[in-house]
């Protein structure tokens, strides 16, 4: 279950990244700052997909039925 996770929060962390990143580009106050939003969107991103990627790789483990 947990190589599952992992490839689960590779892919989920990264496409999360990117919205929070296109995010932070669209908003023209946190444009003006995007030095230092950039990487703090990237971050949050990662940290907000692991127990995502947890819960969805216990349910695509689980047997089916229950």
């Amino acid at each position: 279950m947990i190589k599952i996770a992992m490839i689960i929060w590779i892919i989920g962390g990264a496409t999360l990244a990117g919205m929070l990143v296109v995010a932070v580009l669209a908003i023209p106050d946190l444009s003006e700052q995007a030095m230092q939003w950039i990487p703090r969107a990237v971050a949050l991103g990662f940290v907000l997909a692991m127990p995502v990627s947890f819960l969805v790789a216990r349910a695509i483990a689980r047997p089916a039925g229950h």
